[in-house]
Protein backbone atom coordinates (compact mmCIF):
# COMPACT_ATOMS: atom_id res chain seq x y z
CA UNK A 1 0.00 0.00 0.00
CA UNK A 2 3.11 2.06 0.08
CA UNK A 3 6.36 2.78 -1.22
CA UNK A 4 9.71 4.65 -0.29
CA UNK A 5 11.72 6.92 -1.45
CA UNK A 6 14.36 4.54 -1.93
CA UNK A 7 11.45 2.08 -4.16
CA UNK A 8 10.79 5.63 -6.34
CA UNK A 9 14.17 6.19 -6.92
CA UNK A 10 14.35 2.36 -8.46
CA UNK A 11 11.61 2.69 -10.03
CA UNK A 12 11.16 6.31 -11.47
CA UNK A 13 11.76 4.94 -15.33
CA UNK A 14 9.37 2.41 -15.29
CA UNK A 15 7.08 2.81 -18.30
CA UNK A 16 4.23 1.58 -16.29
CA UNK A 17 4.70 4.06 -13.03
CA UNK A 18 1.89 6.72 -12.81
CA UNK A 19 2.70 9.39 -10.30
CA UNK A 20 -0.17 11.52 -8.81
CA UNK A 21 0.38 14.67 -6.58
CA UNK A 22 -2.26 15.17 -4.26
CA UNK A 23 -1.41 18.99 -3.03
CA UNK A 24 -3.37 21.87 -3.85
CA UNK A 25 -3.10 23.31 -7.11
CA UNK A 26 -0.97 26.05 -6.45
CA UNK A 27 1.45 23.80 -4.54
CA UNK A 28 1.74 21.68 -7.50
CA UNK A 29 2.09 24.75 -10.25
CA UNK A 30 5.19 25.86 -7.80
CA UNK A 31 7.42 22.65 -8.00
CA UNK A 32 6.28 18.94 -8.29
CA UNK A 33 8.17 15.77 -9.16
CA UNK A 34 8.34 15.61 -12.45
CA UNK A 35 6.10 13.52 -14.30
CA UNK A 36 3.66 14.06 -11.95
CA UNK A 37 0.14 14.35 -12.68
CA UNK A 38 -2.28 16.64 -10.70
CA UNK A 39 -5.47 15.37 -8.83
CA UNK A 40 -6.42 17.21 -5.71
CA UNK A 41 -9.13 15.38 -4.26
CA UNK A 42 -10.39 17.84 -1.32
CA UNK A 43 -12.99 19.54 -3.65
CA UNK A 44 -14.64 16.03 -4.81
CA UNK A 45 -15.91 15.53 -1.50
CA UNK A 46 -19.21 12.79 -1.15
CA UNK A 47 -21.35 12.59 1.71
CA UNK A 48 -24.32 10.51 0.54
CA UNK A 49 -23.73 7.11 1.14
CA UNK A 50 -27.14 5.55 -0.19
CA UNK A 51 -27.27 3.14 -2.80
CA UNK A 52 -27.31 6.28 -5.45
CA UNK A 53 -24.65 7.89 -3.58
CA UNK A 54 -22.27 5.20 -4.17
CA UNK A 55 -23.08 4.83 -7.70
CA UNK A 56 -22.58 8.42 -8.13
CA UNK A 57 -19.31 8.05 -6.12
CA UNK A 58 -18.34 5.31 -8.35
CA UNK A 59 -18.98 7.53 -11.85
CA UNK A 60 -16.90 10.25 -10.40
CA UNK A 61 -14.00 8.12 -9.74
CA UNK A 62 -14.24 6.77 -12.85
CA UNK A 63 -14.33 10.09 -14.51
CA UNK A 64 -11.49 11.00 -12.45
CA UNK A 65 -9.23 8.33 -13.23
CA UNK A 66 -9.96 8.24 -16.68
CA UNK A 67 -8.93 12.23 -16.99
CA UNK A 68 -5.88 11.00 -14.99
CA UNK A 69 -4.82 8.90 -18.01
CA UNK A 70 -5.05 5.69 -15.57
CA UNK A 71 -5.90 2.29 -17.54
CA UNK A 72 -5.82 -0.08 -14.75
CA UNK A 73 -2.50 -2.04 -15.94
CA UNK A 74 0.28 0.53 -14.41
CA UNK A 75 1.44 0.83 -10.61
CA UNK A 76 -0.34 4.64 -9.08
CA UNK A 77 1.90 6.25 -6.37
CA UNK A 78 0.07 9.08 -4.54
CA UNK A 79 2.19 11.75 -3.00
CA UNK A 80 1.89 14.92 -1.07
CA UNK A 81 4.03 17.05 1.36
CA UNK A 82 4.12 13.73 3.54
CA UNK A 83 2.15 11.20 4.33
CA UNK A 84 -0.74 13.39 4.94
CA UNK A 85 -4.32 12.42 4.50
CA UNK A 86 -4.64 13.62 1.19
CA UNK A 87 -2.57 11.14 -0.67
CA UNK A 88 -4.15 8.29 1.69
CA UNK A 89 -7.64 9.41 0.05
CA UNK A 90 -6.23 9.18 -3.07
CA UNK A 91 -4.75 5.62 -2.51
CA UNK A 92 -8.11 4.61 -0.72
CA UNK A 93 -10.16 5.53 -3.68
CA UNK A 94 -8.31 4.02 -6.44
CA UNK A 95 -8.20 0.70 -4.30
CA UNK A 96 -11.58 0.85 -3.95
CA UNK A 97 -12.15 1.52 -7.52
CA UNK A 98 -10.56 -1.81 -8.20
CA UNK A 99 -6.94 -0.89 -9.17
CA UNK A 100 -4.52 -3.65 -7.96
CA UNK A 101 -1.78 -1.66 -7.82
CA UNK A 102 -2.60 1.86 -5.83
CA UNK A 103 0.11 2.67 -3.82
CA UNK A 104 0.94 6.21 -1.20
CA UNK A 105 4.81 6.91 -1.33
CA UNK A 106 5.47 7.42 2.32
CA UNK A 107 6.92 10.49 3.91
CA UNK A 108 5.75 12.23 0.58
CA UNK A 109 8.00 15.38 -0.77
CA UNK A 110 9.68 15.28 2.71
CA UNK A 111 11.51 11.37 1.78
CA UNK A 112 12.48 13.09 -1.41
CA UNK A 113 14.07 16.24 0.18
CA UNK A 114 16.63 17.62 -2.11
CA UNK A 115 15.13 16.10 -5.56
CA UNK A 116 15.12 19.51 -7.98
CA UNK A 117 11.36 19.69 -8.37
CA UNK A 118 10.02 21.27 -11.77
CA UNK A 119 7.03 23.77 -12.88
CA UNK A 120 6.66 21.59 -16.35
CA UNK A 121 3.56 19.87 -16.72
CA UNK A 122 4.11 16.89 -18.95
CA UNK A 123 1.29 16.42 -21.21
CA UNK A 124 -0.21 12.29 -21.26
CA UNK A 125 -3.36 11.34 -22.60
CA UNK A 126 -6.40 10.37 -20.95
CA UNK A 127 -7.76 6.76 -20.61
CA UNK A 128 -11.05 5.45 -20.31
CA UNK A 129 -10.71 3.42 -16.63
CA UNK A 130 -13.04 0.34 -16.06
CA UNK A 131 -14.77 0.85 -12.57
CA UNK A 132 -14.57 -2.35 -10.56
CA UNK A 133 -15.66 -1.26 -7.02
CA UNK A 134 -14.71 -3.38 -4.01
CA UNK A 135 -17.21 -2.75 -1.82
CA UNK A 136 -15.72 -4.35 1.02
CA UNK A 137 -13.70 -1.44 1.98
CA UNK A 138 -16.46 1.05 1.58
CA UNK A 139 -18.60 1.48 4.76
CA UNK A 140 -22.39 2.94 4.12
CA UNK A 141 -25.01 4.65 6.49
CA UNK A 142 -27.46 1.74 6.19
CA UNK A 143 -24.65 -0.91 6.66
CA UNK A 144 -23.64 1.38 10.11
CA UNK A 145 -27.02 1.44 11.06
CA UNK A 146 -27.93 -1.92 10.26
CA UNK A 147 -24.53 -2.99 13.01
CA UNK A 148 -24.49 -0.60 15.63
CA UNK A 149 -23.32 -2.82 18.88
CA UNK A 150 -22.47 -5.77 17.20
CA UNK A 151 -19.20 -7.03 18.55
CA UNK A 152 -17.72 -8.03 15.76
CA UNK A 153 -17.69 -4.53 14.36
CA UNK A 154 -15.85 -1.37 15.65
CA UNK A 155 -16.51 1.99 14.94
CA UNK A 156 -13.04 4.16 14.64
CA UNK A 157 -13.47 7.93 15.20
CA UNK A 158 -9.93 9.60 14.01
CA UNK A 159 -11.82 13.29 14.38
CA UNK A 160 -9.76 15.92 16.52
CA UNK A 161 -10.23 15.70 20.33
CA UNK A 162 -12.65 19.16 20.19
CA UNK A 163 -14.73 17.65 17.46
CA UNK A 164 -15.65 14.40 18.82
CA UNK A 165 -16.35 16.10 22.45
CA UNK A 166 -18.56 18.53 20.63
CA UNK A 167 -16.47 21.58 21.26
CA UNK A 168 -16.14 21.76 17.25
CA UNK A 169 -19.11 21.34 15.59
CA UNK A 170 -18.55 20.53 11.80
CA UNK A 171 -22.26 19.61 10.95
CA UNK A 172 -25.50 20.20 12.15
CA UNK A 173 -25.12 17.98 15.67
CA UNK A 174 -22.27 17.34 17.55
CA UNK A 175 -21.37 14.01 18.91
CA UNK A 176 -20.13 11.05 18.02
CA UNK A 177 -21.37 7.53 16.47
CA UNK A 178 -22.43 5.32 19.15
CA UNK A 179 -19.80 2.65 20.34
CA UNK A 180 -16.94 4.80 18.71
CA UNK A 181 -13.34 4.29 20.11
CA UNK A 182 -11.41 7.71 19.17
CA UNK A 183 -8.01 8.44 18.76
CA UNK A 184 -7.06 11.59 16.53
CA UNK A 185 -5.87 10.50 12.65
CA UNK A 186 -2.10 12.07 13.25
CA UNK A 187 -1.50 9.63 16.08
CA UNK A 188 -0.48 7.38 13.00
CA UNK A 189 2.23 9.50 12.08
CA UNK A 190 6.37 9.59 13.03
CA UNK A 191 8.28 12.72 13.69
CA UNK A 192 9.45 12.63 9.87
CA UNK A 193 5.96 12.79 8.47
CA UNK A 194 5.82 8.61 7.44
CA UNK A 195 3.56 6.53 8.87
CA UNK A 196 4.67 5.08 11.97
CA UNK A 197 6.13 1.29 11.59
CA UNK A 198 3.35 -1.85 11.15
CA UNK A 199 4.26 -2.84 15.05
CA UNK A 200 4.03 1.08 16.35
CA UNK A 201 0.62 0.99 14.71
CA UNK A 202 -0.51 -2.41 15.94
CA UNK A 203 0.48 -1.56 19.46
CA UNK A 204 -1.38 1.31 19.48
CA UNK A 205 -4.59 -0.04 18.19
CA UNK A 206 -4.38 -2.56 20.19
CA UNK A 207 -4.08 -0.32 23.40
CA UNK A 208 -7.35 1.09 22.24
CA UNK A 209 -8.85 -2.45 22.07
CA UNK A 210 -9.43 -2.54 18.16
CA UNK A 211 -9.53 -6.46 17.84
CA UNK A 212 -7.42 -7.49 14.37
CA UNK A 213 -10.74 -10.13 13.97
CA UNK A 214 -13.30 -7.51 13.82
CA UNK A 215 -14.07 -5.46 11.26
CA UNK A 216 -12.74 -1.88 12.04
CA UNK A 217 -14.43 0.96 10.44
CA UNK A 218 -12.87 4.61 10.39
CA UNK A 219 -14.56 8.06 10.19
CA UNK A 220 -13.67 11.24 10.59
CA UNK A 221 -15.81 14.27 8.71
CA UNK A 222 -15.24 13.82 5.21
CA UNK A 223 -13.82 10.75 4.61
CA UNK A 224 -10.37 11.92 4.11
CA UNK A 225 -8.18 11.26 7.76
CA UNK A 226 -10.56 7.95 7.68
CA UNK A 227 -8.96 7.43 4.43
CA UNK A 228 -5.47 7.42 6.53
CA UNK A 229 -6.88 5.63 9.13
CA UNK A 230 -7.74 2.66 6.77
CA UNK A 231 -4.40 2.61 5.42
CA UNK A 232 -2.92 2.36 8.91
CA UNK A 233 -5.15 -0.06 10.34
CA UNK A 234 -4.54 -2.47 7.15
CA UNK A 235 -0.07 -1.95 7.34
CA UNK A 236 -0.56 -2.36 10.90
CA UNK A 237 -2.38 -6.18 10.02
CA UNK A 238 -6.35 -5.66 10.40
CA UNK A 239 -7.52 -7.78 7.19
CA UNK A 240 -11.17 -6.14 7.59
CA UNK A 241 -11.51 -2.36 7.29
CA UNK A 242 -14.02 0.11 5.97
CA UNK A 243 -13.59 3.25 5.03
CA UNK A 244 -16.85 5.49 5.97
CA UNK A 245 -16.91 7.86 3.58
CA UNK A 246 -20.19 9.92 4.58
CA UNK A 247 -17.92 10.43 7.63
CA UNK A 248 -19.98 12.67 10.36
CA UNK A 249 -20.47 15.31 6.92
CA UNK A 250 -23.41 12.67 6.69
CA UNK A 251 -24.30 11.02 9.66
CA UNK A 252 -24.06 14.59 11.82
CA UNK A 253 -26.65 15.76 9.28
CA UNK A 254 -29.14 13.47 9.42
CA UNK A 255 -32.30 13.92 12.25
CA UNK A 256 -32.61 10.01 11.79
CA UNK A 257 -29.38 8.44 12.83
CA UNK A 258 -28.28 7.73 16.77
CA UNK A 259 -26.20 10.29 18.50
CA UNK A 260 -23.99 9.82 21.46
CA UNK A 261 -22.33 12.96 23.08
CA UNK A 262 -18.53 12.15 24.81
CA UNK A 263 -17.68 14.29 26.94
CA UNK A 264 -14.07 14.68 28.70
CA UNK A 265 -13.24 13.49 32.08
Amino acid sequence: MTVDARWLRAHRADAGLILIDTRPAKDFHAGHIRGARHFDPFPFHHTDTSERGVAEFGAQLQWIFSALGITGRETVVFYESESGMRAARGQWALEYAGHPKSRMLDGGLKAVAGEKLTTEVEKFAPADFQLNPRAEILATYPRMLEQLGRREVQIFDVRSDAEYFSERVRAKHGGAIPGAVHQDWTAALAADGTVKSPAELRAQFEALALDPANEIVPYCQGGYRAAHAYLALKLAGYPKVRNYLGSWAEWGNRDDLPIEHPRRK
